[in-house]
């Protein structure tokens, strides 16, 4: 068993090898230029459809008009939000944010791999720790990334009505959790294909099929096998249809997630271990 200080030495490592993912987007040129497409992308999201559309989606003439349309989809609740920039922000937010973990954590270890880096990172830390601070700098990345848009918008909501500050800081920190919580088990996807694939290229082509052509097969073993619908429990974000519409709070929003994220990274430390460095 592992006492104290080992455990504490390992927490040490991890924070060491997340803090440099962090690094890595802040202070080299590569991941400058990526922060700046992710700030000038979400920039544009902000300044034209949220900011142009808010007055509209404010108005009392819209929302009624919407509410029959809105109620169809299971939308309708968004437009009782007392910050109307949030309601944007949120369908925008909720599955873009994703889709950009999948892409912004493609190469946790991927390029270590190929450049032989990583056996050199592995004579000062255990394959575990590498993976889980590998992860952890990630989830620490895209959370950085989500808490700056939130801040942009609520800047925004202040900006139209300072009276709007409050709610929109409450609004700020129940999306931020929400949101981290969506992202967390696409990182861990990607945390899985990382411990044995060398490329992250590689890595965005298998989760494109993983999705792709799995969603397919499991498609067509439900038409055969009733009980097969349940195996699309294994993609991530096959609970956001049921949470965008923000009409009813269950626990199972969250459980699924985490549940998802615990499984990945567990298949993938398995993977790590078994894998050549």
């Amino acid at each position: 068993m592992n006492n104290p200080s080992q455990i504490q030495q390992s927490l040490f490592r991890m924070w060491a090898l997340a803090k440099f993912e962090l690094i890595r987007l802040f202070f080299t040129k590569r991941g400058s230029l990526a922060l700046l497409a992710f700030v000038t992308a979400w920039f544009l999201i902000l300044y034209y459809p949220v900011n142009s559309a808010v007055s509209i989606v404010a108005s009392d003439g819209f929302k009624e008009m919407a509410k029959d349309t809105f109620g169809m989809l299971g939308l309708s609740a968004l437009l009782n939000w007392q910050v109307s920039e949030f309601t944007l922000y949120w369908l925008i937010a909720l599955y873009s944010f994703p889709v950009f973990a999948l892409g912004a954590s493609s190469d946790q270890t991927c390029a270590d791999r190929t450049r032989g880096t990583l056996r050199f990172i592995s004579l000062r830390a255990t394959r575990n720790e590498i993976l889980f601070g590998r992860f952890l700098g990630q989830v620490l990345i895209i959370a950085l990334l989500i808490l700056i848009t939130l801040i942009a918008t609520a800047g925004m909501a202040w900006w139209r009505d300072s009276n709007l500050l409050s709610p929109a800081l409450l609004k700020v920190g129940q999306l931020f959790i929400e949101l981290n919580i969506v992202v967390l088990p696409f990182i861990a996807l990607t945390s899985f294909f990382n411990s044995f694939l060398r490329s992250a290229k590689l890595t965005s082509v298998i989760t494109l099929l993983f999705f792709g052509l799995g969603t397919i097969i499991i498609s067509l073993l439900s038409d055969k096998i009733p009980n097969a619908q349940y195996l699309y429990y294994i993609f991530p974000g096959v609970q956001l249809s049921d949470i965008v519409g923000q009409n009813l709070f269950s626990i199972t929003h969250y459980i699924i997630p985490i549940v998802q994220t615990f499984c990945y990274l567990i298949l993938a430390s398995i993977f790590m271990k078994r894998s050549a460095l």
